[in-house]
């Protein structure tokens, strides 16, 4: 008689878990978008695009979303290809110092450049008017130019990955060949090495795209003040009193579907494109000569370096120690008060820590688990429908975080299960959102792991559970560790679904320091700025010291 296997219910149990994860919420959300009082209803999407001020967010939310994936490609492809094939000066220096750019909030990085590119106190503007005697500022950051340069500065390292990576995988031969045949340095870059990444430079401008779309905090705090929404923040004006959450559903449905079919292009991109290396055992990838223009390449690296990190970074930390921010950092105006009022005397604060602490390892130690779980029945096609668990771990990259928020509020303000209110509420929201960043770690961890190794085992009695405890689950450990801190990493920089979620007792410290910034508490802010940047690195050196890698992936 064959025996049962006792692993079939502990796939069935987590694909059931991440079925319900996302049927749920979304499932509500679209009930809720198209219910009224007599059945079925469109009323709701009438009344919301019938509304010149959503049309005009709408408007402003693809302005600056195009804008973004456009000087994300700008800045991202050519700093890949200088680090990744030429012989930059300073190459590990730039790689590492874009990681410090990817780990970095973008709601953080908008409030450092409020005090840097403010139009009154601004430091840059200071400085300027100290240098020429004008009365008028030199740059001003809440325009929708000020957000697309904020917004690109934390979202270009997205590019730079994907470009970087593709780069990493192909041999130099061919540029070689090109070189020896008359073609200078760029025009091998622009008619050789660019087709083979182009596949790359377009998935990394929807990606960046994507980004833009799905943020919250950046918009709220330059594009608030300077007059103008963009979606994310007209759906978190409908949650003012007196809410209007049928019509903030109905909203938060075209942004869903928009991201969907962008996803959807993206795919279709990469399965029609691809590059390909044909070489032998050499396949080397040797660096390009960039001769006289070493420096001035070197030049733009670093300017980007210094506006995305060296500012921001430089500016909280002068805004940490100083009475008043906008004065220059003399004894008279140094001071700790900021430390001891944000830790000691903000009442939000500790508790705060304590929840996105609490939170973040939680939700990474139960996201890397399932995420595991989930990519070793995708692909080792444990049950019968293996290929829609791999679909749905995916999906939620689909799901901006404050339409994530919307479908979580309405499902679980009412029975069943009511979350609202308390901290798993935004453990859901974090596990749900977090998923595909777990799941893309864990399949690449368990394709590099042959499938023989555990059919051995099998062979020789063994359950499949054993099979991966004892086998699989040592080899799969520095990529699940990995996919632990990836997610831990997004938990702490969450704000676009908490700002919807929270509750009084279940701030989490980006909550707090957007609430900081209405209050115009700008030294706390960059403490606790600070104090978050400074976990975030901690976590990625951990991370590294592990797998022996740089975040980026590289390995010089």
């Amino acid at each position: 008689m064959r025996r049962f296997d006792l692993s079939l219910p502990v796939w069935a149990l987590a694909a059931l878990t991440l079925a319900l994860l996302m049927g749920l919420p979304l499932g509500w959300m679209v009930t809720l978008s198209v219910s009224g009082e007599h059945g079925v209803t469109a009323q709701h999407y009438v009344n919301a695009f019938r509304d010149l001020h959503l049309r005009r967010a709408l408007w402003h939310t693809l302005v600056m979303a195009f804008w973004v994936g456009v000087v994300s490609v700008t800045i991202g492809a050519p700093l890949a290809w200088l680090t990744a094939r030429t012989d930059l000066p300073g190459r590990r220096l730039v790689r590492a110092l874009v990681m410090a750019s990817f780990v970095t909030p973008p709601f953080l990085g908008a409030v450092a450049w409020v005090m840097l590119a403010g139009p009154n106190a601004g430091a840059l503007n200071k400085l300027w008017r100290a240098l020429t005697g004008s009365d008028a500022a030199m740059v001003n950051i809440f325009t929708m130019t000020g957000l697309v340069f904020v917004v690109a500065m934390y979202t270009f390292p997205y590019v730079y990955v994907m470009i970087g990576n593709t780069l990493e995988l192909i041999a130099s031969d061919v540029e070689e060949a090109a070189a020896m045949l008359g073609a200078g340095r760029f025009t091998v870059a622009r008619t050789v090495t660019l087709p083979l990444v182009a596949p790359a430079v377009l998935s990394g401008f929807i990606v960046s795209v994507l980004q833009a779309l799905a943020l919250f905090g950046s918009p709220a705090i330059l594009a608030l003040p300077a007059g103008f929404h963009t979606l994310t923040t007209q759906v978190w004006g409908m949650f003012h009193y007196p809410p209007r959450v049928e019509t903030a559903a109905a909203v938060a449905m075209p942004l869903l579907v928009a991201t969907a079919l962008l996803l959807m292009l993206q795919r279709r991109l990469l399965g029609r494109r691809g590059y390909g290396a044909v070489g032998g055992k050499g396949g080397a990838r040797r660096r390009i000569a960039l001769g006289a223009w070493r420096y001035p390449a070197l030049l733009f690296s670093l300017l980007v370096i210094v506006c995305a990190v060296v500012l921001p970074y430089g500016i909280l930390a002068k805004a940490a120690f100083s009475r008043a921010w906008a004065q220059p950092l003399t004894w008279d105006n140094l001071t700790l008060r900021h430390w001891t009022f944000t830790f000691f005397e903000y009442s939000a604060t500790q508790s705060a820590i304590v929840n996105t602490l609490e939170l973040g390892v939680l939700t990474a130690s139960v996201g890397a688990a399932l995420a595991a779980l989930l990519a070793y029945i995708a692909r080792r096609r444990a049950i019968v429908g293996h290929q829609l668990v791999g679909f749905l771990a995916l999906a939620p990259i689909a799901i901006p975080g404050v339409v994530l928020a919307v479908a979580l509020f309405i499902a679980y303000t009412r029975p069943p299960l009511i979350l609202y209110g308390t901290l798993w509420i935004l453990f859901v929201a974090y596990v749900t959102k977090e998923m595909p960043v777990g799941y893309a770690q864990s399949d690449a961890t368990f394709r590099a792991i042959p499938a023989e190794l555990e059919e051995a085992g099998r062979i020789l009695g063994a359950g499949r559970l054993r099979v991966l405890g004892e086998i699989t689950a040592p080899l799969a450990r520095s990529g699940v560790i990995a996919a632990w801190c990836f997610i831990f990493i997004g938990v702490i920089r969450e704000l676009s679904a908490s700002i919807i979620l929270f509750t009084p007792d279940t701030k989490v410290m980006s909550v707090v320091i957007f609430d900081l910034k209405e209050e115009g508490q700008f030294g706390a802010i960059a403490v606790l700025g600070l104090f978050m940047i400074g976990m975030t690195f901690a976590v990625v050196l951990t991370m590294e010291r592990v797998l022996g890698r740089d975040f980026m992936g590289g390995r010089e």
